[in-house]
């Protein structure tokens, strides 16, 4: 397949962790590959070079702070430039941390609605002609605590709510040309920050499937979403192991 004829998608977050695995998945469904990271330069850039190494010129690095609002077209246009067509967004890039209220701050708020909601809604807007275009698809890694209590993090649920909510109008807005769907993950990774859940047993515990998931899990529901789903959109799946119809 000539380069041209390959779909093209952008993933935010994707130097390590779950964001690494989608960009994996993608590539090796045949997926060229724009992929986006704020500090992890290097993680960024040893994965571009390892699916590179599988297929030549299927990599490109792009770099930003997604608080940065002027910056968030300019991950667009560089995309464009390198590969003229942009077929999928992938919204991955997510702050995660507590805010108790008695010390939440305004910084904390602006930091986790940034990366988790008005990021994704920006980059959309600036995405939009290229995805209608190439009758494209967004995809957005929600939470399944976008819908239910997580204690002692309030702003990281309510702008996961957002995210939710934005999923599900612009797929009323953008369609017919436009899908755009949710992954809500559970238990998948445990933080990266060495504060892991105290009550991890438990909440595997209550998970019907009894165990953790892994990235790959969440990044095969990416996939499927993007290429195998044509009558999908404005939906939220849980990929968690059942944990989310659980007490």
């Amino acid at each position: 397949m000539d380069s041209s004829d390959r779909p093209v998608a952008l993933i935010t977050g994707a130097a390590k962790r779950v964001g690494a695995a989608i960009a994996r998945t993608l590539h090796a469904a045949g997926y060229d590959l724009a992929l986006h990271c704020r500090h992890s330069t290097a993680e960024a850039e040893a994965l571009a070079a390892e699916l590179s190494a599988q297929r030549a010129n299927s990599t490109l690095v792009v770099q930003a702070n997604l608080a940065e609002l002027q910056d968030l077209p300019k991950l667009i246009e560089a995309t464009l430039s390198h590969y003229d067509r942009l077929d999928a967004l992938i919204n991955n890039a997510s702050a995660f941390y507590p805010t108790p209220l008695a010390t939440a701050t305004l910084a904390q708020w602006n930091d986790l609605f940034a990366s988790n909601a008005q990021a994704p809604f920006f980059l959309a807007q600036a995405a939009l002609p290229a995805l209608r275009a190439a009758r494209g698809a967004i995809v957005n890694l929600v939470d399944i605590y976008a819908e239910r209590a997580l204690a002692q993090h309030p702003i990281y649920v309510m702008a996961k709510a957002a995210l939710g909510a934005m999923t599900r109008c612009l797929a009323l807005d953008l369609g017919p040309d436009v899908r755009v769907n949710g992954i809500a993950p559970g238990a998948v990774m445990w933080p990266s920050d060495g504060k892991p859940y105290a009550d991890q047993e438990a909440m595997l515990a209550r998970t019907p499937l009894k165990r953790a998931g892994a990235p790959e899990d969440v990044a095969t529901a990416v996939l499927w979403l993007l290429r195998d789903a044509p009558f999908v959109t404005g939906q939220i799946i849980p990929v968690d192991g059942g944990r989310s119809i659980s007490v």
